[in-house]
């Protein structure tokens, strides 16, 4: 069966064109959706996803009418193919039940495999040049150096408790340890 997937961006936009183009190319069945490409939950998505069946053939309109990246287009076809789905696009004329088709979706593959390996190069490059300025990442603690002492003060007195304390500071018990061990 040969199943369509047509999605526009906004409420304003038409799937029209998409729709007659699935058609003409042999769709029997089309889902639709109105969602920009961000939202990670697409219903219609997931319902095109889960109703093809070993031997289907997903087709769109678009490569990004399916995909929010290039790394969640990969990780789409490589799962219809092994489910043994086929996958085409119609306007860049790729098509996985060819051996040319899966050879591109190998390429991308590795560009995406790539792309991710030098945002996370590019990362840990920021992060080393960032300490060596004397910068710290990370969240800042939730209680000062200063409440900290403040905090291990009053808890030299057997009759205050840990509760107590924490709860004056405004945080949690864990939290109060973890101050309370990092600054001794």
């Amino acid at each position: 069966m040969i199943i369509g997937y047509a999605r526009v961006s906004t409420q304003d936009q038409n799937s029209e064109l998409q729709v007659d183009a699935l058609e003409k190319a042999g769709a029997e069945q089309v889902f639709q959706e109105k969602f920009t490409g961000t939202f990670r939950e697409r219903p219609e998505l997931s319902q095109c996803l889960r109703n093809l069946r070993k031997g289907d053939l997903l087709i769109v309109w678009k490569l990004d009418r399916l995909a929010r990246s290039l790394k969640d287009l990969v990780e789409i076809v490589q799962d219809l193919h092994d489910r043994e789905i086929g996958f085409k696009s119609l306007t860049e004329s790729i098509d996985t039940t060819s051996s040319g088709g899966r050879l591109v979706f190998h390429i991308f593959g590795a560009l995406a495999e790539f792309e991710h390996d030098l945002i996370r190069e590019r990362t840990k490059a920021g992060l080393q040049a960032a300490r060596a300025r004397g910068r710290k990442g990370g969240r800042k603690p939730a209680m000062s150096d200063a409440d900290v002492r403040k905090a291990a003060a009053m808890l030299s007195d057997p009759k205050i408790t840990k509760q107590e304390v924490a709860k004056h500071f405004r945080v949690s018990r864990t939290t109060l340890n973890a101050s309370l061990a990092r600054v001794n």
